[in-house]
């Protein structure tokens, strides 16, 4: 298991049963490196961080019923390289999925409007949000996260893992799946 998943990783061998697909699999993209997550039902199954060339590696698994990633969208901002470089990473994560054309691209407003009711929400309301759907039933200062003697719901997600958590539930709010 590589040092930022989360528990329960179906490549791992955990909680995985072969020949069945699991969850809705989201990323949140980024020019060298991604932020991703596993979410059945609004269950958290893992989660991390992972260089984009071994994001495609996963992508390309079929472990995952739901393929769903944040995309790009214009403002009418200059933008810089990272930017466009993201762009090819989107492009190449769909291509690696087993069907192109079923890959759910979320914009951001779309996450912030689901999770906040407005699209005026920034990073920290939107993790805020998703921190509020969870139940309080681990130990420290934020239960839902916990700590590692009593772990919460959240326990071991960090940075780019919560914008493809909000990616993820903004889509199966979509499907209907929560």
């Amino acid at each position: 298991m590589k040092q930022m998943d989360v528990v329960l990783d179906p490549l791992a061998g955990t909680e995985f049963v072969p020949g069945r697909t699991v969850g809705t699999f989201a990323i949140d993209p980024g020019p060298t490196q991604s932020g991703w997550c596993v979410l059945a039902g609004g269950r958290v199954l893992s989660s991390g961080v992972l260089p984009n060339a071994e994001m495609l590696e996963r992508v390309a698994t079929r472990i995952y019923a739901t393929m769903a990633i944040e995309m790009i969208a214009s403002y009418g901002m200059p933008v810089g390289r990272e930017v466009f470089e993201t762009c090819v990473w989107i492009g190449r994560f769909v291509q690696a999925w087993h069907d192109p054309e079923a890959v759910k691209l979320v914009y951001r407003k779309d996450v912030k409007m689901h999770l906040c009711g407005t699209t005026k929400a920034k990073d920290g309301n939107v993790r805020q949000a998703i921190i509020d759907l969870y139940p309080a039933s681990g130990g420290g200062a934020t239960p839902q996260i916990g700590t590692k003697a009593k772990p919460g719901p959240l326990y071991g997600v960090s940075t780019h893992a919560w914008p493809a958590i909000g990616v993820a539930l903004t889509v199966q709010a979509q499907q209907g799946a929560m």
